[in-house]
């Protein structure tokens, strides 16, 4: 090991499931050129420990993350840490890899996505990269990305799994609160969801939205 190679790479192990966390330090533990700095059970538990080590200066170097966690998820999680500590690079470790789910955590900021089915060889790899200012990413997600770059969904496709719930109430004659209330999120936010339906499926008004989800099947048709 070269002089530039003896500094090992601080971790952050950040999942709601003990059982990861330590397999994931077990792992790193034995290799030469990684550290565990700590660990967390979820995402504010993450802010908090990052809190400590930066009062202390001693902040990791990689901050290895699952997405779904209670309490603060993953990418409520990413985003936070990349505005406080925007030096701190970001390695996705989870179980999902939906395209909806990977744009989310590459927009807050995640230098690496991976799935939980990779090699532990992967996700040595991904910190690696991570902490050279690299971006690393699951082949299967890698593979997801380049399909939606050449063959972005379009029409039902292209919406969320919460924007088809909008298009649904939409369909029911729903108003904005009325979606609110049966979704328990704010008027304001059910408002957006219903701009980007129309956006994503080019449409101008609520009333085209609900002809097509009576089309698609997804609400009967009114009775007359």
């Amino acid at each position: 090991m070269n002089g530039a190679e003896a500094v090992p790479i601080r971790v952050l192990i950040v999942d709601d499931h003990a059982v990861v966390r330590r397999g994931i330090r077990a792992y790193l533990d034995v290799l030469d050129d990684m550290e565990v700095a700590e660990e967390a059970a979820n995402g504010q538990e993450a802010l908090a420990c990052l809190e400590r080590m930066a009062v202390n200066e001693q902040l990791p170097d990689v901050v290895l993350i699952d997405l779904l966690m209670p309490r603060m998820d993953g990418p409520t999680a990413i985003g936070a840490i990349k505005q406080r500590y925007p030096e701190l690079r970001i390695v996705v470790l989870t179980s999902f890899g939906e395209m909806e789910r990977v744009h989310s955590a590459l927009a807050q900021g995640a230098a690496g996505y991976l799935l939980k089915d990779a090699e532990p060889g992967e996700v040595v790899s991904a910190i690696r990269a991570a902490a050279r200012g690299e971006v690393f990413l699951d082949p299967a997600v890698t593979r997801g990305l380049t399909q939606h770059i050449v063959s972005p969904p379009t029409g039902i496709g292209a919406l969320t799994g919460r924007e088809r719930d909008v298009l649904v109430l939409v369909g029911r004659g729903r108003s904005n609160q009325e979606i609110a209330d049966a979704l328990v999120i704010s008027e304001r936010t059910a408002r957006s969801h219903v701009s980007n339906v129309l956006r994503k499926l080019r449409m101008t008004s609520r009333t085209q939205a609900a002809l097509f989800a009576v089309h698609q099947g997804l609400v009967p048709p009114p009775t007359s």
